[in-house]
Parts: C-alpha cells; structure tokens; sequence
C-alpha cells in the first residue's frame, strides 16, 4: 500500500513542486551562507592532503638518504694472516688490545731482526741502541696490517701490556718494558710514542723476579703504581715504581727471603696487599704496606691483615707447608668471598684457603712443568686444568676447584717445547680448552726427534669423548694465545713462531687462524669406541660454539 504522501504527489505533481519552488524561495539566505562555506571547507581539505604528501615525500628523502647517499660506518672483516721477519729472533711474549678502535683486538709482539731491509720505520741509533735492536710492534687483528712499530730495547728482558696511564686527555694504556741492559720505557699502546724513559734501577748481574705486579696507588698521583721483584746473588729485593711517571718510589728493600721466579700478588679478605713467592717447600711473603714504609720511611694507609701477621713468622716471612715437594706455580682462584690460593709443588696440587692459609684439599701428581690455567667444565663450576707428566707419560687432568675431585683425565703425549695449554669460555657456562701434544690413541707412531709436529687439540665438554685436531704446525712456537677478537662474533689463536735460540736468527713469523675455520677442516679423534655423531656432525656441532669473554 502506498503512503498518502506518495500518493498526494502522484494525484498532484505541480503542488508538490510548487512546494519545493516556495521552500527554495524562503530559504535563499541559508542557500548563500552553504555556498559560502563550501571553498573554505575544500581549501582546508586540500592542505591536509598537501601536508599528508608533504610528511609522506619528506620521511621517504630521508630514508633514502640514511640508506644510499650516507655511508654506515665500515666493520673491519676479519681475515686470516701471518707476517714474516727475515733472519730475525723473538721472544715469549704476546698481548691483545683494540689499539685502532675498531672493535677488533689487536696483537703486541716484540721481535729483533738483522736484515737492514725490512720496512722498519725507525732505526735503532735513533733511540740510543745499537743495531741490532728489539721492536716492539703492534698488528691489527682484523688483517694483520701494521699499526705502529719502534725499538724500545736492547735486548728486552720484562715487558708488560695494558698498564693504565692517566693522561691530560683521559686514561690511555701503556705497554711498559724493561731492557737488559737499557732504560726503563713506557709507550702508548695507541700511538706508540714514548711516554717516559729512565735508566734502570737493577744491577747488572741482577735476575728479574717477577712481572710487574700492579699495586694500589702508593704515592696519591692517581694511576696504580708498580713492584718488582729482582734477585742479586742470594738476595731478592723489591723495587717500587710510580705506574704514572716510572720514577722510583723510594730506594730498593730487601726481602729478607730466599725466594725463586713465579712471585704472586693476593690480598686478603680484609683488604692487605701481599707479595708471595715460593721458597724451596715453603711460601714466602710479604706486606706491600710495609715493603712501602721500609723503602720511603713513611706511613702507608695500606690495610694490614693481623690473621696473616700470625700465620707468616715475622722474621722469616715464610709460611712451612706440610709437603717435602718444592713449589713451583702460585695461582689466585675465585673463592668464596675472596681469592684463593694454588699452589703446586712436584708432589703435589694444594688449595689454601686465601684469608686462614689453611688447607682445602690436596691432589698427588708426578710433574707439573707449565702453570695451571682455569676454565669451567661444569656450567659455572671452576676447574684447573693440571699437565701432569712429560714427554709419552703426559696427561691433561681437569679438577674441581672447589673440592679437587678429579672431573676428566686423558693421556696426552707432549714434545718438548709445547706452548702451555689455553681456555676460552663459552656461551653455554662451560669452557673450550685448547692443548699441545701428539696425539697417539689412534695407532700414530711418535715422531722422529728430526721432524717434530706440535698439534693443536681442541676440547668441549659436552663432548667428553671426542678431541678435534686442529692444526699440525713444525716450526717452533715460541708464543701461543686463544681470545675473543671481537665482541660476540669470532674467536682466534695467535702463534707466534721462531728460532728457538736468540743467538741464531731464522724466520719469525705471526699468524691468527679462526677457530671457526680450524674446526670445520679439523680432525676428529675419538678417545672412545663409538659415539651419538658422526665426524661432520660433530664439526658442525662445535662449529656453532659461542664464545664470550669474561674481561
């Protein structure tokens, strides 16, 4: 049914229009005032669709820009490498630090050529040394590029990297060495540029001691100050030097010990800073307070520890162990609310308690050549790794530290001139280990005394029964490192490679080899009879191992 207005209009058309025409006829103002309206409302429509463009044109210039016009800062690709010395020595001693600031560690070494032909920037009259001199240059671990490199020694006798020095334009690092005979230098890590330069304080007969041990700062110039240990005939001395300006802080102090290379800095859990070294199968040791007070004649506002007055006999300044075997090593180990101590004689593995220096636990071994290195083989369960042994009778043995309970063992044949063992923590809370020998379980025969092989094994345990055979190298590996070269991304080993006596030059040679790659071409030796994994299953799986670094 239709509505009675629909049906009105269909009787009366021209009514319903002459309605329409009347209404428009009244309405006349509000007709003019919409007109009106209508422009404003469109221009305003405009400019937002204008503005919206505009944003939209103005975010994709700069998008464009940041990603094709502004180059991103460029990360070093890390690269295999090895330089070479012609008729050159070297010595034992290598160190890791990002000189250039790209992220990446860079690698010290210190090396003494007779070849007037390599590129060298600075000859030795030009410090003061006669030809031939030691080097000291610095690589960058990303391609093995020369940073910087000078003399810095006669024959280098101490050097010691990393050292903090506090400049005018903030802390630098400082690469300090002592020459034998020759001065007592600093140089900047960064530049290589001499720092200070003094004569030595050491008599010409005098033996180092020990490295140089950094000690709180004991004359207010702000930087940690040195101490080192030197041995003349039969007495043993202790030198302190400003860590700023490498001025000697007092004169030299007298021991009063017998004691032999291998000495320790430990503080206790009260805060007392103390020298130990071993003497024969008896700890000796030291207060730095009082080797300060006796060297200046001032007071020292050290801590003193009253528990360790009692223990170490004041006029002998030795602590008499209950063991007939000498000691060898000294280690500080993480202990609970404190270091620890490590001592290890050729009868036997000790830990003392840090603070009572009563004994934790003992552990029989026959021979213990190398210092023990640290690693965890439980995730973050603290082991020492002990070599105990030489030559065909040598085995890797890995203890708790805490308890001393033997936690892995295997035989392991070394040679004669193995670089010491190394570990690398990683990701998952453990360690990977890294050790010299020959490896013979498979059925390989020694070799022959003329041509000797140092091989590098790799260790995870989560893989007790496997090792990886990582390289085989001939020359003679005069320095062995493992590190973390960048942050989260790639671990290397460093070798450094030469003549075995510095009276016979030869080639020497640095190299850094992944150890990524090394794994993935490495050889799989298993110590057991089966296994969850076949060889490229287990590359691949240690090939995928995280490292990080706990500095």
């Amino acid at each position: 049914m239709m509505d009675s207005k629909d049906l009105e209009a269909e009787i009366h058309p021209l009514k319903n229009e002459d309605g329409k025409l009347q209404e428009n006829l009244e309405n006349p103002a509000k007709k003019e005032d919409h007109l009106k309206s209508t422009p404003v409302r469109s221009r305003l429509s405009g400019c937002r669709t204008a503005v919206f463009f505009l944003s939209l044109f103005i975010c994709l210039l700069v998008v464009f820009v940041i990603s094709f016009i502004i180059p991103c800062p460029d990360r070093p690709v890390s690269q295999t490498w090895r330089i070479d010395y012609n008729t050159a020595v070297t010595y034992d001693f290598l160190a890791m630090e990002d000189i250039n600031r790209d992220k990446v560690q860079d690698v010290l070494f210190l090396y003494k050529t007779t070849n007037n032909s390599d590129d060298v920037n600075q000859s030795c009259a030009d410090e003061g040394f006669s030809w031939p001199c030691t080097f000291v240059a610095a690589v960058s671990g990303a391609n093995g590029s020369v940073l910087w490199e000078r003399p810095a020694a006669q024959d280098a006798a101490l050097v010691e990297c990393a050292i903090p020095q506090l400049r005018d334009s903030g802390v630098s690092s400082a690469c300090i060495l002592m020459g034998r005979p020759g001065p007592f230098i600093a140089v900047d890590s960064f530049t290589g540029q001499t720092l200070w330069n003094h004569p030595s304080s050491l008599g010409r007969n005098a033996s180092i001691l020990s490295p140089f041990l950094q000690v709180p700062d004991l004359d207010a110039d702000g930087a940690p100050d040195l101490l080192l240990l030197a041995q003349e005939g039969k007495e043993v001395t202790g030198h302190i030097y400003s860590g700023r300006t490498g001025h000697q802080i007092g004169h030299q102090v007298s021991l009063a010990v017998d004691g032999a290379s291998g000495s320790l800095l430990h503080v206790t859990r009260t805060g007392a800073h103390y020298i130990l070294l071993p003497c024969a199968s008896s700890l000796c040791g030291h207060s730095v307070k009082s080797l300060y007070e006796k060297a200046t004649g001032r007071d020292s506002s050290l801590q003193s520890d009253l528990v360790w007055k009692d223990v170490l006999n004041t006029t002998a300044h030795r602590l008499f162990l209950h063991s007939s075997g000498a000691i060898h090593h000294l280690m500080n180990v993480p202990g609970k609310g404190g270091e620890d101590l490590l001592l290890v004689s050729s009868e036997a593995c000790m830990l003392l308690d840090g603070q009572e220096l009563t004994l934790r636990w003992t552990f029989n071994v026959a021979q213990v050549l190398r210092k023990p290195i640290l690693g965890h083989y439980k995730p973050d369960t603290l082991a020492v790794v002990i070599e105990n042994g030489t030559g065909i009778d040598r085995q890797i043995l890995l203890l708790d530290v805490s308890t001393g309970a033997l936690l892995w063992s295997q035989a392991l044949p070394g040679l004669a001139g193995d670089p010491q063992s190394a570990s690398l923590p990683t990701a998952d809370h453990r360690s990977a280990f890294f050790f010299w020998g020959l490896h013979e379980l498979t059925g390989a025969t020694p070799m022959e005394p003329r041509d000797p092989q140092h091989s590098l094994y790799l260790f995870h345990p989560t893989l007790p029964g496997i090792l990886l055979e990582l390289a085989n190298i001939s020359a003679n590996i005069v320095a062995f490192q493992v590190a973390l070269f960048e942050p989260g991304r790639h671990a290397a080993c460093v070798l450094l490679m030469g003549p075995a006596s510095p009276d016979t030059p030869g080639l020497v040679s640095v190299a850094k080899h992944e150890i990524q790659d090394l794994v993935l071409s490495s050889r799989v030796v298993r110590l057991a009879k089966g296994g969850p994994d076949n060889d490229q299953a287990v590359r691949h799986r240690l090939s995928r191992l995280r490292y990080w670094s706990e500095a």
